[in-house]
Parts: structure tokens; sequence; C-alpha cells
């Protein structure tokens, strides 16, 4: 079986969703008569595509701008993320998070799909930016948690110094778009059936059920707005 996940590095739910995703998986593949071996392959989508390289202001108030909430709202949101994520063991510190564009990870994770690593990258760029405060637009920072994971440093400044995986994040984006997706993570298992949102490992462990009996191969998609970010 094989999930592909849209996903920004940008997005708290796409932690939770990588955390919940890996839990379906161990329980799934557990189980009598389901596949051995489930993949996963992170794809492109950028929440803010215009995002300059570094977003001054406070988190807080960006979250009640953008979703024209009050401050309070926000740091109401902000808490309970952080406890959602406390609980899956991920640690949000959104006091220190310093926002700005995401496109260079997005182009290092696909040179890090060819290398095998690229579920090791995720999970590093996770953790730079929510646990860190780490930019996650800054080369340095980059090339850090790339070597990190057994990339090579110098194809890694090759890679960001150029315009080299560029087209393979828009084509992510436009099939994104083709398939209507509008918020993160979205996840297509088997070329099948569509989730959207950090599901529970018991939902997404239906789906893979669906995915594995499924004789269609039209993509059938369901939806949860609320833990999705868009």
């Amino acid at each position: 079986m094989h999930i592909d996940i849209w996903s920004d590095v940008a997005c708290p739910w796409c932690t939770i969703g990588r955390q919940n995703v890996n839990n379906a998986i161990a329980a799934y593949t557990a189980r009598p008569d389901t596949p051995d071996l489930v993949t996963i392959r992170w794809r492109s989508f950028e929440l803010d595509a215009t995002a300059p390289a570094q977003i001054e202001g406070d988190y807080v108030q960006r979250l009640a701008d953008k979703y024209g909430m009050s401050r309070e709202r926000s740091l109401q949101m902000i808490d309970q993320m952080a406890t959602r994520g406390a609980h899956l063991g991920l640690e949000f510190n959104f006091d220190v998070l310093q926002a700005g564009n995401t496109f260079d990870c997005h182009r290092l994770l696909h040179l890090a799909h060819e290398e095998g690593v690229q579920d090791a990258l995720k999970a590093r760029f996770f953790q730079a930016y929510f646990s860190e405060g780490q930019r996650m637009s800054d080369t340095e920072v980059l090339v850090a948690q790339a070597v990190a994971v057994g990339l090579d440093e110098e194809r890694v400044r090759s890679v960001l110094s150029s315009d080299a995986f560029a087209q393979a994040v828009r084509q992510d984006q436009q099939i994104a778009r083709q398939i209507g997706v509008t918020g993160v993570p979205f996840y297509v298992i088997d070329e099948r059936i569509g989730l959207s949102g950090a599901q529970p490992p018991e939902v997404l462990m239906q789906a893979f059920d669906q995915a594995w009996s499924a004789t269609s191969s039209q993509v059938e998609s369901s939806a949860d707005a609320s833990s999705a970010c868009k």
C-alpha cells in the first residue's frame, strides 16, 4: 500500500497528522491479512506561496488575523494545539516560531525522496520549525537539517543555489488543485481514497481497509476542515 500526503512544513496539523499516520501504519501492518509494507511519499503544498522569506510579527496575532478571530480565541487554539501535540510526544513552541516561505523546504524534500530519507527530513523540518524556532527559509538551517539525515552537503547546497526540483514542487501543487485539495494534511491512499485532516489512527485504518479492498481507481474524498491547515 502507498500513501501520498500533501503537507506544508508550516502546518501544525501536518506534524500531528504525521504522527497519527505512522501510528496507524504500525497498527495496520501488525494485523493479519493486511499489507506487510505501507510506503509514504510527502507531496508539496504551500499554505502561502507568496510569503516572504521572513514574516515579522506575533504568531498569535497573525493566526487571529488570518481566521478573523479575536486574539483570545487565537491563544485558546494555540494552547489546544500544544496540548494535543504533547499527547503524541510532540513539542510546539509557538512563542519562538519564525514564519516564512517554505518553498526551499519542499525542494529539499524532493531531493530527500530521491535519496530515500524523505520522511526523516520531514520530521527534522517539523521539529526545527515548531520546537526549535528555526527559520525554515534560512539556507544554513536547511543545510544543517538535510545533512543530519544523511544528505550530501555539497548536493544540498547545489540544489538550494539553483532551481532544482522547483518544477516538481509546482507539479505536486497542480495535482493538489486538480483533485480538490484545499487544506492539509491530505492523504491519497493507493490512488483510491482521499482523506483530509489530521485524522486519528482508527479513522486512517478504516480508510486503509477501504483502499485495500477497493477496485475503483477513482479518488473518493472525505474532509475534516477542523483538523487541517488552509
